[in-house]
């Protein structure tokens, strides 16, 4: 996806020679940007796996100076990227504005090969240091707590990727339902993927007849209910940021949907991340206590964690099989 990108962007065929910088700028981010805003520069920034990103320098009309974030992926799949993590940007910003950058505009380019569409938000110069945890998790634990699901079900308007992945996120009424289909989504597509393996598809059935209704399950039963709150649905290190200027921790670079909150955090049990140290789930079980059954919570979060490994399995596919083992 990323190589037909560099193609369209090494391509620059907007005459806006008078902008610095070695990313073109297609007529569509001109279009997106404030009224009689211009461009000043625009230079190619950071390293994404799917896209191909970049930083804008612009002077708005009152001659104030503000840099954007600008994210580009081609076809169609880029299409379901950008417009997810804008829609799910949003709803983040909506409930949390002091804990992600400001999403601004999403959109399809005018040049037509290939087809490219554009995600771009505001842009804060931030350190790439794992978080700290106590700032993290007391504004994680603030959104699980205060987000309300527009119609009280789990899911989320539009679909929304994990990485280039797109994600099974269809409105719910229950969480078990909807956590069975998300994974089963996943799974199907691992085996697609990465091919069959007769020891992990009998253990993935045995997940999906006994475990899911019985340990999720138990969440909806006996009277108890689960809430259904914003996760950012994609939370390790690498989508995180330390502001340089105040030390605000922001997030970025989700495939939010409305969730149990623990859901969130079963990806920081994954060995690959940094942010699997203890200390970050510990600190956020202190600001947001387990759902009850409060004893079956460890075994809730290695099932959640299954969901983040078959999803990475995905992305990484070949790199990926060592996780898919585990």
């Amino acid at each position: 996806m990323s190589g037909a990108v560099h193609h369209v962007l090494d391509d620059d065929s907007s005459g806006q020679s008078h902008i610095d910088g070695d990313f073109p700028i297609d007529n569509s981010i001109f279009a997106a940007l404030p009224q009689g805003t211009k461009i000043l520069a625009a230079q190619r920034y950071g390293t994404s796996a799917w896209t191909v990103t970049a930083r804008i320098k612009a002077q708005l009309v009152d001659g104030s100076e503000k840099k954007y974030f600008l994210k580009c992926a081609s076809q169609d799949s880029g299409r379901v990227m950008m417009e997810g993590e804008f829609n799910a940007m949003s709803e983040l910003y909506r409930w949390a504005p002091d804990l992600v950058p400001k999403p601004h505009a999403w959109g399809k380019y005018k040049a037509d090969h290939p087809e490219t569409y554009f995600f771009l938000q505001q842009y804060i110069e931030m350190s790439d240091c794992v978080p700290d945890p106590i700032q993290l998790c007391r504004k994680l634990a603030r959104l699980h707590r205060t987000s309300v699901s527009p119609n009280g079900c789990f899911g989320f308007h539009i679909t929304t990727c994990q990485g280039s992945i797109p994600q099974s996120v269809g409105w719910e009424t229950s969480w078990t339902t909807f956590f069975a289909k998300l994974l089963n989504h996943v799974v199907e597509l691992d085996l697609e993927l990465n091919g069959r393996w007769e020891d992990l598809e009998t253990l993935e059935q045995r997940i999906f007849s006994h475990v899911i209704p019985r340990l999720i399950g138990n969440l909806e039963r006996d009277g108890r209910t689960v809430r259904p709150c914003l996760i950012h649905a994609d939370l390790w290190e690498g989508n995180t940021g330390t502001s340089i200027e105040d030390n605000t921790i922001y997030i970025f670079d989700s495939g939010a949907y409305y969730a149990h909150n623990e859901m969130e955090i079963g990806d920081w049990r994954c060995h690959y991340n940094k942010i699997h140290d203890k200390v970050y789930t510990e600190t956020y079980l202190r600001h947001y206590e387990p759902s009850e059954p409060k004893e079956e919570w460890d075994d809730r979060n290695r099932m959640y964690l299954v969901y983040y490994n078959v999803i990475y399995s995905c992305n990484h596919m070949s790199q990926g099989k060592a996780v898919r083992q585990v």
